[in-house]
């Protein structure tokens, strides 16, 4: 008879099968068990509980029409992240042309910074002539003060700091990227010749936005540089501390590893990451410039207009220069510019660019004024918005320095948030923030740093005050200090001298520290005084910034009518009297 004929299953098959059952029984508890691990750790993530708050006009802010709801900030997975294209991974050990002759000390760093560069006769670091994009140092020449230690007796009792993020890739749309588009199109035609050779087999390999790997070394970097400093000031009464950042993802994870050196990977048992929103209609003083659409239109557009200016005179050369080395291409003065950012990107982000040997020192020197130049006319006292787009954070502060929360709409502040101790701690020793460039830069200017604030002529470098490479390289961080003192320190004291009036009693004092030097209050706010250690007393401190909100004129600023005026015209952070 033809067909399949039955047999009874062997001893062995009958094992199998068991087997088989078992290791599928228990490949689905343990699928089952990963998922109740996954819902519960969804469930209780380390952010905090979230009142969203849609920002409104200053006519109509007011609880009844704020649109909340409440859930859970979380920082996977992520919400309002923005773009997060990563970059091809670098190859430096196959690209690097190193070594370069040099006379000096070599770090040991990721970066190729020793490229050898024409004019360069001091041995200076052209790596730190790239304003904004300059991969983080300390400031090298400070602010004019001299360096103290804390007087015998006296303590730190409260840390407020600012970060930005630490190293990216360009932004979408940016000069970096534009260049790139523009030889890729022309790549059929183009043949460059002698120092630009090069371009005859290169291919942009970044990405856009996100944080690129020594932009997490900075912020891991500067998170143990904080704990030796200030690791004392935890365990925060016992409870976790509420650090503050923004749901874009370069922004998450500067604090993610910033926190992660202080505290160590398990940072989440030691504090809680607060992320607020970070997008158009959210108020947010970490991106002020969100809720003041002015600052984003021509009216604020007078740095641009400065840094084009000043671009087109100390460019002529190397664009003359350049251009003819390579045929079917128009070479311009703002590919030029754009030449050189992309030196910056590269560098940050491949360890290496052949871009950066392309210019002379006195070149990149013009290349770190022109970023001086835009962001004093964009983000500072010569622009109409300087002020305001700060302010918010300021008066953060300044509520943090009196222990108590805002309870109603001031500025750019998400005040919902800020409305409950829960989510904007008052007596927290420890408050780590981290926020962006220009709106450190505008938070500098709501203070009143007036020593910034001398104008820059468009069309010759002059020595200044206002150095972006100084003051908001990648991974820049404002440390603001109060200081109990058990008697009034001498506001003339010297190194090694006395220190103290011993007549008086307690006081406070207020320090600020940007990229670990000293920033003196006394040159800005004159009741402050002279001070040798540019410390100022905490009650005037908070006196000279009461009128801070109102000097701002926030709401005209962002959302008032008024003309765009040629740069140099402001000089206070403000719209011209109306």
């Amino acid at each position: 008879m033809d067909g399949p004929t039955y047999k009874k299953p062997s001893k062995s098959r009958s094992c199998n099968l068991f087997r088989l059952i078992v290791i599928g029984v228990s490949g689905a508890f343990i699928m089952f068990t990963f998922l109740l691990l996954f819902l519960s750790e969804f469930a209780n993530v380390n952010g905090i509980a979230l009142e969203q708050q849609a920002a409104a006009s200053p006519s109509t802010s007011n609880t009844n029409n704020v649109a909340q709801y409440t859930g859970v900030f979380q920082t996977t997975p992520q919400f309002f992240a923005g773009p997060t294209p990563t970059g091809e991974a670098p190859f430096l050990a196959e690209l690097n042309p190193a070594p370069f002759a040099s006379k000096s000390y070599i770090p040991n760093t990721p970066l190729e910074t020793q490229v050898p560069i024409v004019g360069n006769t001091n041995n200076a670091n052209i790596y730190q002539l790239h304003g904004q994009l300059s991969h983080y140092f300390p400031n090298p020449d400070g602010f004019g003060v001299d360096e103290f230690s804390l007087p015998a007796g006296s303590n730190i009792s409260y840390l407020y700091m600012l970060s930005r993020h630490g190293s990216r890739y360009p932004t979408t749309g940016s000069g970096a990227p534009n260049l790139a588009a523009k030889l890729k199109n022309a790549s059929s035609t183009l043949n460059a010749t002698g120092a630009v050779s090069f371009l005859n087999g290169w291919t942009y390999k970044l990405g856009a936005e996100i944080l690129v790997p020594v932009g997490k070394q900075e912020l891991f970097d500067s998170g143990t540089l904080h704990y030796y400093q200030y690791g004392h000031l935890y365990p925060n009464n016992g409870s976790k501390i509420i650090a503050r950042s923004t749901t874009q993802d370069r922004m998450t994870q500067s604090a993610e590893y910033f926190l992660a050196g202080f505290f160590g990977l398990q940072w989440t048992k030691n504090a809680s990451l607060e992320l607020i929103i970070e997008q158009n209609t959210f108020n947010n003083s970490l991106a002020g410039y969100f809720q003041c659409p002015n600052s984003n239109t021509a009216v604020s557009a007078g740095g641009n207009n400065a840094s084009t200016e000043w671009t087109s005179i100390y460019l002529a050369n190397a664009t003359a220069r350049i251009a003819p080395l390579i045929q079917g291409y128009n070479w311009t003065i703002t590919d030029s510019y754009n030449a050189q950012s992309l030196c910056a990107y590269e560098t940050v982000a491949l360890g290496y660019s052949a871009f950066c040997n392309l210019f002379t020192y006195e070149e990149w020197q013009g290349y770190e004024y022109s970023v001086d130049l835009a962001f004093a006319g964009n983000n500072a006292f010569q622009s109409p918005t300087g002020r305001a787009v700060g302010i918010g954070w300021v008066q953060e502060l300044l509520a943090r320095l009196n222990h108590h929360v805002i309870t109603g709409p001031v500025a750019n502040v998400n005040w919902t948030l800020d409305s409950s101790e829960k989510t904007f701690p008052t007596d927290q020793k420890l408050n780590f923030d981290f926020s962006h460039d220009t709106n450190i830069m505008s938070i500098l200017t709501a203070f009143g740093f007036t020593q910034f604030a001398a104008l820059l002529p468009a069309t010759k470098m002059v020595e200044r005050d206002l150095i972006v490479s100084h003051l908001e390289p990648f991974g820049a961080r404002l440390d603001i200090e109060v200081i109990d003192a058990p008697h009034p320190v001498l506001a003339d004291r010297t190194l090694g001298g006395s220190s103290y009036n011993t007549t008086g009693g307690p006081t406070q004092y207020i320090h600020f520290i940007l990229n670990q030097r000293t920033l003196p209050l006394g040159r800005s706010f004159a009741p402050c005084g002279n001070r040798t250690d540019g410390w100022c007393e905490l009650s005037t401190f908070l006196e000279v910034q009461s009128t801070k909100l109102e000097e701002s004129q926030y709401d005209y600023a962002c959302f008032g009518t008024y003309p765009a005026v040629p740069y140099g015209s402001i000089t206070d952070g403000v719209p011209l009297a109306h």
